[in-house]
């Protein structure tokens, strides 16, 4: 991370990074020793990433200004700019290898804990110090060594068909379900159709096929993968967990119940649900010539403590 220089009449302070804003600093008769400034150091790297010091009129006078500008300080850290990425991140499920059995690893979500971090800075606003910037990190909510049991039992199932000649269309289905196939759901963790399945595009193997676009049909890049989300909509709304996030074609589409399906767009509409049910949860998927099958597995051991948290 490249060091900001900024120079002034009678001072030179240097930043590591340069979101803060300028009317929070003292430009004269200061130097880097200073009591007050305050360092907030990744807890990843053990660098300072920005030093803060308030000019004396804002803690004395203004200290709700000098909340607010700290406050922006901190949401740029968690969420980045347009040049700098930010401490925020969501989480990527963990797979199921189908050829080794092997666990695929995802990512844990990372958050800023924003309104720790902010009191801390007021704190040290007088005397100065260093924090460490509050990291909350969440895992997927599965054991590892269970993963290999989580195929043990169905709870649940949907089948569509489709017309294998389209092959274009056969192709982006074919795709898409290997693409959630073995993803691991752990107990509380958010599934995104979209993440999961990342961009439809010819670089990805997707192809040219029809697809709804503002009640038309059109040709598009990926036609096709709507059948696979709604498809998994249908499998998943069988059980007890929270759909977050789901729309509707604006015609009806033929290969689910009408009012049943789940459209979706790559950087817009998704399909989102979280696991609600207290236990982690596999999503199998099978395509074969004219037909695309979701199921929704978990172990044995699963099943039962499911059945004791329903009753």
């Amino acid at each position: 991370m490249k060091s900001l220089l900024i120079r002034f009449n009678l001072i030179m302070i240097i930043f590591t990074i340069s979101i803060v804003t300028s009317n929070l600093f003292v430009y004269a008769s200061y130097d880097l020793n200073k009591s007050n400034f305050t360092h907030l150091i990744d807890p990843n790297t053990n660098k300072v990433i920005t030093t803060i010091i308030p000019q004396p009129y804002h803690l004395e006078l203004d200290i709700l200004y000098f909340k607010k500008q700290v406050q922006w300080i901190v949401q740029n850290l968690a969420n980045g700019t347009s040049t700098k990425s930010g401490f925020n991140q969501k989480m990527i499920l963990d797979r199921i290898d189908p050829t080794t059995g092997e666990i695929i690893k995802g990512r844990p979500k990372v958050t800023v804990a924003e309104d720790e971090l902010v009191e801390e800075i007021l704190e040290n606003s007088f005397n100065g110090g260093s924090i460490y910037v509050p990291l909350k990190v969440i895992t997927s909510g599965y054991k590892e060594e269970d993963a290999p049991f989580l195929n043990e039992i169905v709870l649940a199932s949907y089948t569509t068909k489709f017309n294998p000649n389209n092959l274009g269309r056969s192709k982006n289905i074919e795709l898409s379900s290997a693409s959630i196939n073995n993803v691991i759901v752990g107990s509380g963790d958010i599934f995104s159709f979209n993440d999961i399945v990342g961009p439809r595009d010819i670089a990805s193997g997707y192809q040219e096929a029809p697809e709804f676009l503002q009640g038309k049909i059109v040709i598009g890049i990926g036609g096709g993968i709507c059948q696979t989300s709604s498809t998994l909509f249908n499998a998943i709304d069988q059980l007890d967990v929270e759909i977050l996030e789901r729309h509707r074609h604006t015609r009806d589409i033929g290969y689910v119940p009408k009012g049943r399906d789940a459209t979706v767009s790559f950087g817009g509409l998704d399909f989102v649900f979280q696991n609600t049910l207290g236990i982690p949860i596999l999503i199998k998927t099978y395509y074969g010539n004219g037909f695309i099958t979701v199921q929704i597995t978990t172990s044995k051991e699963n099943e039962y403590i499911l059945k004791n948290l329903e009753n």
